[in-house]
């Protein structure tokens, strides 16, 4: 197989949001054989000031849905950032994927030189095809699905650590 902006790109989304896909069911089934109210998990945190589960999936697919969208020159469609819910989070990852893979290859490869303009925040950012896939957008997406799973490992520890204690008093 020879690499093209298409075969570093799309499989390695599709990938991740799988893998996504998988952790946040993991996290449903032990909210659910444990009586734990799932949104516990949904709104968990690492640290206060940091962005909450349900945002970490929101981005991974925002990430690789704005990566296929800005090499391909096709659209990608807009979700409201409202997920509430591991099924709502699992559907937004489903239609994500399903974007993903219809975008054509063609529309991607020989786009390692195209420039890739788009604003974060406050600040416009200026890339090359290649190097925003390489320094921005697989980075991204590997981060915000760690730091999904590191969000529900966390939670399930503080959510035993507590119960632990409780037992004890």
């Amino acid at each position: 197989m020879s690499l093209s902006m298409h075969s570093c790109s799309i499989p390695y989304f599709v990938r991740a949001l799988n893998n996504l896909s998988a952790i946040l069911e993991k996290g449903a089934a032990h909210a659910q054989e444990n009586d734990i109210d799932p949104s516990i998990f949904v709104t968990g945190r690492l640290f206060p000031d940091m962005l909450p589960l349900s945002s970490q999936v929101q981005i991974a697919c925002d990430v690789s849905k704005g990566a296929a969208a800005r090499f391909s020159d096709i659209e990608a469609p807009s979700f409201e950032d409202a997920e509430s819910s591991f099924d709502e989070l699992q559907e937004r990852i489903s239609k994500t994927i399903a974007f993903l893979n219809s975008v054509p290859a063609e529309k991607i490869d020989g786009t390692e030189e195209k420039a890739i303009k788009f604003q974060a925040g406050s600040i416009e950012i200026d890339f090359v095809g290649a190097t925003y896939l390489s320094m921005w957008a697989l980075p991204n997406i590997y981060f915000h699905v760690t730091t999904a799973y590191n969000i529900l490992r966390h939670t399930v520890s503080c959510l035993e650590s507590w119960i632990t204690l409780a037992h004890h008093k």
